[in-house]
């Protein structure tokens, strides 16, 4: 070989280099002096991408730059836990939970029950624990300094309407199973950057934050849907949209969500929490907790919501509340169809404050509640009045809109061991349908005396 064309080769490869792996491959190269790489799918969904995905994390994810280009469709058939530290993720593809080999959304009408009933299976018994709730996740992304961005077009298919039909159960509520796995969990992560991404179809909630300080996310969906319930059937609950736990200063701005549970879930010991330009579509709205589930500490200070959207619409054809904190008994109680959340042990009895929340500038379209607070959740009959959770400092201001036939806009069912005080419904007014002039009322039980302003108890 000629010598200048010799040493030219000598000076290209290190700069794409491709490695290849039963069709997947990673292109590594340089940008702005960061190694890159840039992953490629496999050629059919009977391929798993998560070793390549794995390698690309391992090369470049540790003050890099990971490449997933747009109109890639990556299959995910087991679990992975990148830990990474100073990189860029621009998350252009697609990343698809895969369970069988068939392209069909149909999949029941296509699968014998014994494979449908085994792919499940598979997940359930090959993920992360998560310990609230004695949950799961298949995909958890661990480290600092990560910036991702979707462009658009880029995030999470978690092919959950198989979860959604298999486990529809006999009511108008599907009966949730262990094992189901939260398709994008962020454990022990600091300084991350997350914007103009999806998740759709997530097998359980479709984002939590857990250990995690300094977030900001901006442009977010979520859309966990199931086309085949019937009417007034909620076939897609525990599809939470957004949550945090043991969290500190979170931002989520521009976000839409259409599910079957919570919008944004604001779990325990979630401090300085913002969120701006929300939009709930079907689903239980904005909810702080559950908090006092467990036998600790719960607290959780310092929440703005500014700016949201609740809609009665999706496939489930409606909306529980405009924005609401839920705390549980302070008794052990059974959680009866769902005791698996606590190991089948008796829950309640935790502890802690809920204080400085404000709820601002609300539309309410067809919610069935506006600015709740309810402190019985577990309740089996005789618990009720008995949180050890002290609620305080809460403002519903600046609400408007209407409700779907209630009369009751403003619910206040606090503790009689620790009466909540400071609660301020300011400028709150809502109707109670959309073709009416009546205002809704409101209601309270066990606040300190004086300690709810703004409506008539």
């Amino acid at each position: 070989m000629h010598r200048a064309l010799k040493a030219l080769v000598t000076i290209a490869l290190p700069l794409t280099a491709l490695t290849g792996v039963n069709g997947q491959r990673i292109s590594h190269s340089r940008r702005e002096g960061r190694p890159t790489c840039t992953v490629f799918a496999g050629s059919s969904n009977a391929t798993d991408d998560v070793p390549t995905i794995l390698r690309a994390f391992k090369d470049c994810g540790n003050g890099g730059n990971v490449v997933f280009p747009e109109g890639e469709e990556y299959h995910i058939n087991s679990k992975l836990n990148p830990i990474v530290n100073d990189v860029n993720i621009e998350w252009r593809g697609e990343w698809v939970v895969s369970l069988i080999n068939f392209p069909s959304r149909k999949w029941h009408l296509l699968i014998p029950p014994r494979q449908f009933s085994e792919n499940l299976t598979y997940w359930r018994n090959n993920n992360y624990h998560i310990e609230f709730q004695n949950h799961a996740a298949g995909f958890v992304l661990t480290g600092d300094h990560i910036r991702i961005n979707g462009h658009g077009t880029g995030g999470i298919d978690g092919n959950g309407e198989v979860w959604y039909y298999a486990e529809r159960g006999n009511d108008t509520v599907g009966a949730t199973q262990p094992g189901r796995p939260i398709p994008f969990q962020l454990w022990n992560v600091s300084d991350v950057t997350i914007k103009n991404f999806h998740v759709v179809q997530p097998q359980l909630w479709a984002i939590n934050m857990m250990n995690a300080t300094d977030i900001v996310a901006d442009n977010i969906y979520v859309n966990a849907t199931s086309p085949e319930a019937p009417p007034g059937y909620n076939w897609v609950q525990n599809t939470d949209g957004f949550n945090t736990m043991d969290t500190r200063n979170v931002h989520l701005t521009n976000f839409v969500y259409q599910g079957g549970d919570d919008c944004v879930a604001i779990k325990p010991r979630s401090y300085n929490f913002y969120g701006h330009n929300i939009t709930c579509i079907s689903g239980n709205g904005i909810a702080i907790g559950s908090l006092g589930q467990y036998l600790t500490d719960a607290s959780v200070e310092n929440v703005v919501i500014d700016h949201a959207t609740i809609i009665k619409g999706g496939a489930q054809g409606n909306i529980g509340n405009g924005a609401y904190i839920k705390t549980w008994v302070g008794e052990l109680v059974s959680g009866g169809d769902r005791d698996y959340e606590s190991d089948y042990q008796p829950r309640g009895g935790g502890w802690g404050h809920v204080t400085n929340m404000l709820f601002s500038n609300f539309m309410i379209r067809g919610a069935k509640n506006g600015g709740a607070i309810t402190q019985n959740s577990g309740d089996n009959g005789t618990a009720a009045g008995t949180s050890n959770m002290l609620i305080s400092n809460v403002a519903f201001a600046n609400w408007t809109g209407y409700l779907d036939d209630r009369d009751t806009a403003a619910s206040v069912s606090c503790s009689e061991r620790n009466p909540c005080y400071n609660i301020d419904y300011r400028n709150f007014t809502l109707y109670t349908s959309s073709n009416d002039t009546m205002k809704a009322g409101a209601s309270c039980k066990w606040t300190e005396e004086g300690g709810v302003h703004g409506v008539d108890c």
